[in-house]
């Protein structure tokens, strides 16, 4: 069997998704007969800043052209506060632009936004209303939250931590999360969105939370992965996926 490759637009400084999305992928490999490979195109970005993030988000178009080169199967634009920093619905165009860039190269490829997979990925487990962890500063924060709530989905409580720094923002211990999570009021809400950031680890807390809170957690990792098994017509059962990817959706 050919392996299915797989392609990353990501931020110079993203050291996660290229670590969590094989992470899971891998763990579907042990169930399923597919195999993945993974390839990135990097996009300069040093601190989470609103004018740093418009900066990069302006580099998009010449990673789906260099991984289109690749002949990759599919494409995941991983910063999700990038996308949703431009204003709101931004995925959608966002994703149309990179995917006609591939197209104009000969090589179509779907192209996944970190931003539109978490708002499809809440939909799909039927959340009408989340809790939200993010590692943002508060005015990034409400900003994101602000884009959740436009795509009609409710926002309850949610927690900025406030690290601006992008590399640090990768050294956070996933397994905080727990205990951030049972501070929160979680009681009113569908979902919990345990990182609104594909920088932010968590995948080692999903389902340690979703037991310590009994409601489905989803992370913008999980759903990017989701969105893209999707994409690529197969069963999105993973293990250790939580909800959203126990292959009911």
């Amino acid at each position: 069997m050919t392996p299915i490759r797989i392609g990353q637009i990501v931020p110079s400084s993203n050291v996660t998704m290229e670590t969590e999305i094989p992470a899971l992928l891998r763990a579907r490999e042990a169930i399923a007969p597919e195999r993945f490979t993974f390839h990135s195109s990097r996009m300069r970005m040093k601190h989470v800043t609103k004018d740093e993030l418009a900066k990069m988000d302006a580099d998009s178009d010449r990673c789906a052209l260099e991984l289109s080169d690749a002949r990759v199967d599919v494409m995941g634009y991983a910063c999700l506060v990038a996308i949703m920093s431009m204003g709101h619905g931004y995925h959608r165009a966002s994703g149309e632009r990179l995917h006609g860039v591939t197209r104009g190269n000969g090589a179509p490829a779907p192209v996944i936004t970190s931003a539109g997979a978490l708002v499809e990925g809440i939909k799909a487990i039927g959340a009408k209303r989340v809790a939200v962890v993010t590692p943002y500063m508060k005015p990034l924060t409400e900003m994101v939250v602000d884009y959740i709530r436009n795509e009609g989905i409710e926002v309850g409580d949610y927690r900025a931590l406030e690290i601006s720094d992008n590399l640090k923002v990768a050294a956070h211990d996933p397994m905080n999360l727990p205990g951030i999570v049972a501070g929160m009021k979680t009681d009113d809400v569908d979902a919990i969105v345990l990182s609104a950031c594909v920088q932010m680890p968590s995948l080692a807390a999903i389902t340690t939370v979703e037991a310590q809170a009994r409601k489905p957690v989803l992370s913008a990792a999980v759903a990017t992965t989701w969105s893209m098994l999707r994409e690529l017509g197969l069963n999105t059962r993973v293990p250790g996926g939580g909800t959203l990817l126990s292959g009911a959706y």
